[in-house]
């Protein structure tokens, strides 16, 4: 593993970075500059440790990005530049806000490749205390940056879920550490694939998940592994998500494509369609063809400290119930039950969404009765001898029946991926990987990608055995474990 560069670059354009010498920084390039992208852009600008070499996106600037408050990118950037920058990129104010859904309004914000050029560039001139800095190159092609940027140490990748896989995979292949955009893969061939690569390459690895290390995940795991339950048998995980569209038909005729975004690099791997807006941005997550849904969405989360408390392995067999299908999108709500074969006796793990929620328990405390309420997300683990109920991401765990003195302690403070982003970086430098590394997150990203694909085959079992990779279900459901991709683009 290469654990240090030095850093290129010549002295007078080099930024003042507190007492961090050169060659103890990661530099990083970062591809796909969407809002997700531009967010965690602009944590990894504030690291000393870290310098942002080079931005990639296939669309140079639009502002149509989903956001969650009036001007939130915006605001978010001049709190980054600091004292003076109050009114910093006047420009790239949001133009307003859109109804995505009958239920769902968001604010619009800028991105794309020149935003994030613009964004680093004016970091690092403030950071030096110039009026300008110009050492961030800006690419469309991801393969041009990487032929290009030879002292790039590692790449970040936020990308739609079509394209985690092949950018990844590539970056690895050039010796390159990796961060990716949660879910891991858009499917189970790509996730092998990724963490086979990681194995071989040997480089630092991570998805941007926090649950594998939470407080709240070694709690749930530390009650477990006493007994305090007993065995487990059944655990329950509910979120309200899609709040963007799903169960939707493909649309009609084609639009024009926008000035500024190369349409054919977008697609990539994934099977050719005509343009229209009801694919990007954001939107594009309830989409087979390029995104995982509301469980690729948010299952990444819970699945990730699932598997970590209890070991699991990938599931033998999963099965679905949901609203009206649709060939192209995944449902509106669904409820997915995954079988799981373990030494201590078998495993239900049951997902739900759209507002589809597990039997309420009787005797909730209140705090625990609003998982139930409208917009709620939970979990429940239930064992032989009682439950434990928790927020999502196994926040505020509570023990039915209560235990005096064993309550959850305050839920964490900072944010959701702030220790896998720490942990990676000082990977990348040498330290000891992170419970984030793909191959680590491969078990349990395959089996929420078994849980999409079953979503889109609703009352088909499927049994699946994992070492050989055989899924007993239909043509077209076995066709879908490991898709081709389109053309020239894989790796």
């Amino acid at each position: 593993m290469v654990t240090r560069r030095t850093f290129l670059g010549s002295a007078a354009m080099a930024p003042a970075f507190s007492a961090v010498a050169p060659s103890d920084r990661v530099n990083i390039a970062c591809v796909g500059m969407g809002r997700q992208g531009m967010a965690v852009m602009m944590d990894l600008l504030a690291r000393p440790d870290v310098h942002i070499t080079a931005v990639c996106d296939c669309n140079r600037q639009s502002k149509d990005y989903a956001e969650y408050s009036p001007n939130a990118l915006l605001n978010a950037e001049r709190k980054l530049l600091g004292a003076g920058h109050e009114n910093w990129g006047a420009d790239l104010a949001s133009p307003g806000s859109v109804q995505l859904t009958s239920t769902f309004k968001t604010s619009l914000g800028a991105a794309g490749r020149d935003p994030a050029r613009r964004l680093v560039e004016a970091y690092y001139a403030a950071r030096a205390g110039k009026d300008k800095y110009a050492g961030c190159a800006a690419y469309a092609d991801f393969r041009e940056l990487l032929d290009k940027e030879k002292g790039v140490d590692a790449v970040y990748v936020a990308t739609p879920d079509h394209w985690h896989a092949a950018i990844s995979i590539a970056a690895m292949k050039r010796g390159k550490h990796v961060l990716c955009q949660k879910p891991m893969a858009h499917s189970v061939g790509e996730s092998r694939r990724m963490a086979d690569v990681a194995r071989d390459t040997k480089v630092a690895t991570s998805v941007t998940v926090n649950n594998p290390s939470s407080a709240a995940t070694k709690l749930i795991k530390q009650w477990i592994d006493a007994g305090e339950i007993g065995p487990v048998r059944e655990v329950h995980n509910w979120s309200s998500r899609p709040y963007w569209p799903q169960g939707v038909p493909r649309p009609t005729g084609e639009e024009k494509i926008p000035e500024g975004l190369d349409w054919n690099l977008w697609l990539g791997p994934a099977p050719e369609r005509p343009f229209h807006h009801a694919y990007l941005p954001f939107v594009w997550r309830g989409w087979c063809d390029f995104g995982c849904g509301s469980f690729g969405d948010m299952g990444c989360y819970s699945f990730a400290g699932i598997f970590e408390i209890l070991g699991l392995e990938p599931p033998v067999a999963v099965e679905s119930s949901t609203s009206e299908p649709f060939a192209e999108t995944y449902p509106k709500a669904s409820i997915v039950h995954m079988d799981f074969a373990r030494s201590t006796g078998p495993l239900r793990l049951s997902w739900y969404d759209g507002g589809l929620m597990p039997p309420r328990p009787a005797g909730l405390k209140p705090e625990d009765d609003r998982l139930f309420r409208r917009g709620g997300e939970g979990i429940i683990y239930v064992g032989t001898k009682g439950l434990i109920v928790a927020g999502f991401n196994g926040q505020n765990a509570r023990l039915y029946p209560e235990r005096p003195g064993m309550t959850a302690s305050a839920p964490e403070r900072g944010g959701g991926i702030d220790t896998a982003v720490a942990t990676w970086i000082e990977a990348c430098k040498g330290a000891q990987p992170g419970p984030a590394r793909f191959e680590r997150q491969a078990p349990a990203s395959e089996a929420f990608l078994l849980g999409c694909l079953a979503q889109r085959f609703p009352g088909e079992r499927m049994q699946w055995d994992a070492p050989s990779k055989r899924l007993t279900a239909s043509e077209a459901a076995r066709a879908l474990i490991d898709p081709p991709w389109r053309g020239s683009w894989g790796v």
